[in-house]
């Protein structure tokens, strides 16, 4: 194959994009391609292969048809209080369950009807609800005629939403300090709104020291650099090795003893990782939280815990440290529903951030009474979960605060599904789908990676470099770095592959790893993706060669 059309100069100036940025150009270098590649009856022969980002090519059909069928009784439900041609009412709550029994036995043959009356019954198993008052905020909200009361969540959805969290995220093993939650548009939102707000109530401050375990999701490297922020950032680096060109994307010790400086005030780690797709291991869970009952006890941390499911028996560090964590989740991924933006934000009720806040002097507790004086008489009470809702808001418009009432009614779904003997049948099938992918990807490229218990396999991160040197040695891995940018091999795989994968280094990662998702292909395109790299691999070794015959 030839080498990229581009210039040294203009690879290394496109590659100070964001990797997500430059993947829109390297979508537009495969989509060129194929057009030189033409096939039979304007066919292309060369499909492009876009493992760049990771929307999931799955969804959970269960939930959804519940859903859907649930928007049937809830019309009826309106019909039967106002009927005037399109004209209905809002639902009446009392012996909404009585009606809700009578309907699910007069529509058997509904789709979605046998999941919906399932999961009905099994939240009223599990958790006390009054069954008018349930199957009511079930009703209502799914037309979403009301704003959202209270504004944070609904209340049998929030205790719905913290008994999936504590099965799937805490080992069903939930610390004594109850989870309170705020539902967020996605996971997105969450990290935004919790960055503003401990800005906002001076728990961080401009220039502050705050700590990223890399390599990391983007927006966590991004945003600490804007002028809102501008945040001293200490990587603690996955930089160990199982073996010579194999990394194992683990933490040394001496990397996690960084956390230990006081002036670290914010911890950030994405877990499992993105994009080494390997959960936390015990060792270094346990050295965090000797850190935290030691030398810096007020570390605060942020874990985004969206990968969590793809792990058997994950624990989440807030399980394990709930007064110092905030917890990060969404139902993106497990589900196939990025399109449906559903987070939510945890916090335990007893937490330093609301401690901090009792501890402020004087006229920083004025300073915020003043911001949240509108909202309550005492506002020195207000805690920190509820501080995020306003502040979703400007503070000003905390009346009308809230995820929409649809996107929680499909949240409560996912979840009571998850909770239910099919959807862990479901969670096995797409734990199976991603770890056959990524065996696929392996046996095309012809690379090797450490062998990881705790690897969700969601994506994979591969090192060229170290792979350059496990196989051809040290002088070829020298000769890469000296003749190439680090995202040439990206370049390459686009114009003369239309195969599309981000660069690692954008991920604070080694500047030659590649990130590949393992969500949103067939399972066969991972086979050919692997060939590809292996094929781009092959002609830097015989562009090597030719240069040492070259003397």
């Amino acid at each position: 194959m030839p080498k990229t059309t581009f210039s040294r100069e203009e690879i290394q100036s496109l590659a100070q994009l964001s990797p997500f940025e430059l993947k829109d150009k390297f979508i537009r270098l495969a989509g060129a391609a194929q057009e030189d590649q033409p096939g039979q009856k304007g066919t292309t022969a060369r499909a492009m292969l876009n493992a760049g980002r990771g929307n999931p090519n799955w969804m959970a059909t269960g939930p959804r048809e519940a859903f859907y069928a649930l928007g049937y009784f809830a019309l009826e439900e309106s019909r039967r209080v106002w009927t005037a041609d399109n004209l209905g009412g809002m639902p009446e709550r009392k012996g909404i369950a009585g009606r809700f029994a009578s309907w699910v036995r007069r529509h058997p043959d509904l789709p979605g009807v046998e999941m919906l009356s399932t999961c009905v019954q099994y939240a009223l198993t599990r958790w006390p609800f009054d069954k008018d008052a349930f199957v009511h905020e079930l009703t209502d909200a799914v037309t979403g005629d009301n704003y959202p009361v209270p504004g944070r969540m609904l209340t049998h959805a929030e205790h719905i939403v913290r008994g999936y969290l504590s099965d799937e995220l805490f080992d069903r093993q939930s610390p004594a300090s109850e989870l309170s939650l705020f539902a967020t548009e996605g996971g997105t939102a969450a990290m935004c709104y919790v960055f503003d707000s401990l800005m906002k109530n001076g728990i961080l401050h401009k220039g502050d020291k705050i700590a990223l375990m890399t390599p990391v999701f983007t927006p966590y490297i991004e945003i600490p650099g804007l002028d809102t922020f501008e945040f001293e950032v200490v990587n603690v680096s996955a930089s160990l090795f199982a073996e010579t060109g194999v990394r194992q994307w683990r933490y040394p010790e001496e990397e996690v003893a960084k956390l230990a400086d006081p002036a670290v005030k914010l911890l950030c780690l994405v877990n499992p990782s993105n994009p080494p797709s390997l959960a936390l291991s015990e060792r270094v869970s346990r050295q965090i939280q000797d850190i935290v009952a030691g030398p810096n006890p007020d570390l605060l941390i942020v874990t985004d815990d969206v990968y969590g499911t793809f792990v058997p028996g994950f624990r989440s560090i807030a399980a394990d440290l709930p007064r110092n964590t905030l917890l990060v989740y969404s139902y993106s991924k497990h589900y196939g529903c990025t399109g449906w933006r559903l987070g939510v934000i945890g916090l335990h009720a007893d937490n330093v951030v609301d401690e901090m806040i009792a501890n402020f002097p004087q006229e920083q507790k004025d300073r915020l009474a003043r911001r949240y004086g509108t909202l309550s008489l005492e506002p020195e009470k207000i805690r920190f979960i509820d501080r995020l809702v306003a502040d979703s808001r400007s503070v000003a418009l905390n009346h009308t605060a809230g995820l929409s009432l649809p996107q929680q009614t499909m949240m409560v779904l996912f979840s009571l599904f998850g909770l239910l003997d099919e959807g862990r049948a479901y969670k096995e099938r797409i734990r199976e789908i991603v770890h056959r992918r990524l065996g696929l990807l392996l046996e095309g490229a012809q690379m090797k990676i450490s062998e990881d218990g705790r690897r969700a396999g969601y994506y994979v991160e591969l090192d060229l470099l170290a792979e350059a040197e496990r196989v051809h040695g040290k002088d070829f891995a020298d000769f890469l770095e000296k003749n190439y940018e680090p995202v040439d091999p990206l370049f390459r795989l686009a114009e003369q592959t239309s195969v599309v994968l981000l660069g690692g280094g954008g991920f604070d990662g080694p500047e030659w790893s590649v990130r590949v998702s393992l969500a949103n292909l067939d399972d066969l395109d991972y086979l050919k993706i692997g060939h590809h790299l292996r094929e781009i691999f092959t002609d830097y070794a015989s562009e090597w060669e030719r240069s040492k015959a070259a003397g």
